[in-house]
């Protein structure tokens, strides 16, 4: 392997000043709105946060925020990515609040998973958690430098910091897989900032934007021989590259209450109705991944490009997407094109997605992906098999079948619903998922046995 090392010394490209604080540093968001930063014409320099994990800082700043980005289609690309100016762990509060405070910074942008939100099943923050209740603890006792944990606990100390400075308007951009997302952030920041301070509210009326978007490209987790293969042909020793396809799209709606990158220059899409875009994503895309990711590893499948060309799994994402297309308001020409472009990209053979990365946290992933689909086929009567398999493929999961642990946030919630009895199973997930239907029941548990016998 290369014993060079990626620098701005030798990239030529000296670190831009810090516009723009993100949360989340994973693999998703250096190939995606880091991706359209960097392609701006104008200089956003990023001072990106760690989530969950620390992964990824120490590589980083050794090699001063740089790093490759393979675009892997028909032709290999590689692209060294100068849009992160600096990288921080997620306990680095001070240098969070310090950017907050700073009026150079005006946009905060969020990929923290669905999870990260720290919502209730009825989408309000969840006040049992016991890290939303320690970080609004800290906060009611040291509103500028208690130590806080969860993403809305970070977002608002990093309002308080900034109200305290005087350093004017700023919009928070999320970036995860949510349907309006913008408001969803909204409610949990405002709802720990009420529990923190009453007074922050008609500060953030007045000066915090929040904007919904959509997001699009399949980022799967580089592997030690993607590494070496980098070296290879650059040259250069990159222990943080990203892996990604060709495609990418971004949908953004909502107003920015001040200076933003010029992020349509790189083809983002501004609208003023988001919701058919989030839908269509949402439902096709990320549904169909969360089918393959359940039912795949049962049938002995490990990656999104061996369960798509698997017949009996194709089958079943089409019976899927034939399911939810009926209720996306779009074109049925572009619908079309839509999945037979999503078929084109999940048999990329270079992408080596992860049924198990996809798997995670699966508490989040039903309801919104799968049962607004399965309600509205219960209003017209109808138990829709192809909108019921999923449910059937995650109890399945749940109950521990196939090659992929649990890991889901709701982790102990999720698995008390589970019995030694199957037909009990399936009627306590559904409540948990509002829907109490027999008929619907007896069809998610003939479905287990189907995927079980494939």
């Amino acid at each position: 392997m290369s014993s060079r090392v990626l620098s701005r010394d030798t990239d030529g490209r000296p670190a831009s000043t810090v516009r723009t604080v993100h949360l989340g540093l994973g693999n998703f968001f250096r190939a995606h709105s880091a991706w359209y930063t960097e392609h701006c014409s104008s200089e956003w320099g990023i001072a990106a946060f760690s989530g969950r994990s620390d992964t990824h800082v120490a590589e980083l700043s050794a090699q001063d925020c740089l790093y490759t980005l393979v675009v892997q289609g028909k032709d290999v690309q590689h692209e060294v990515i100068s849009a992160l100016s600096a990288v921080h762990t997620g306990h680095d509060l001070a240098a969070w609040r310090g950017y907050f405070a700073s009026p150079e910074v005006t946009v905060v942008t969020l990929t923290i998973t669905e999870a990260g939100y720290v919502r209730d099943s009825s989408g309000a923050l969840d006040r049992t958690n016991e890290a939303v209740r320690d970080d609004i603890a800290a906060l009611k006792g040291s509103p500028l430098d208690g130590t806080v944990t969860t993403a809305p606990g970070k977002l608002v100390a990093g309002l308080l910091a900034r109200r305290d400075a005087g350093a004017g308007p700023i919009t928070i951009v999320p970036c995860d897989n949510l349907v309006k997302s913008g408001a969803i952030t909204r409610r949990v920041v405002e709802e720990l900032a009420a529990a923190v301070d009453g007074t922050l509210q008609s500060w953030i009326d007045t000066n915090v934007g929040f904007v919904t978007t959509m997001v699009d490209r399949i980022t799967p987790r580089p592997t030690e021989s993607d590494i070496a293969a980098v070296a290879e042909v650059t040259g250069v020793c990159d222990r943080a590259p990203v892996v990604t396809e060709p495609f990418t799209e971004w949908v953004i709606e909502g107003d920015f209450v001040a200076a933003r990158p010029a992020w349509e220059e790189s083809g983002a899409t501004f609208v003023d109705d988001i919701v058919p875009f989030e839908h269509r994503k949402l439902w096709l895309l990320n549904g169909s991944h969360s089918l393959m990711a359940y039912a795949g590893p049962i049938i002995g499948r490990e990656t999104v490009y061996e369960a798509i060309t698997d017949p009996v799994l194709r089958g079943w994402v089409n019976e899927w997407w034939d399911a939810a297309v009926q209720h996306l308001p779009l074109p049925e020409d572009q619908l079309v094109a839509y999945r037979q472009a999503l078929v084109e990209r999940f048999e990329n053979p270079s992408i080596r997605h992860l049924l198990s990365q996809i798997a995670a946290d699966g508490s989040q992933k039903i309801p919104i992906r799968f049962v607004p689909t399965l309600k509205a086929e219960l209003e017209k009567g109808v138990v829709n098999p192809g909108a019921t398999r999923p449910i059937a493929a995650w109890i399945l999961h749940l109950r521990g079948y196939g090659s992929v642990a649990l890991d889901d946030f709701r982790a102990a919630e999720v698995t008390a619903l589970v019995t030694d009895d199957e037909a009990t199973t399936v009627r306590n997930v559904l409540h948990w998922l509002g829907v109490d239907n027999d008929e619907v029941a007896s069809t998610v548990l003939r479905q287990m046995h189907e995927i079980l016998a494939a």
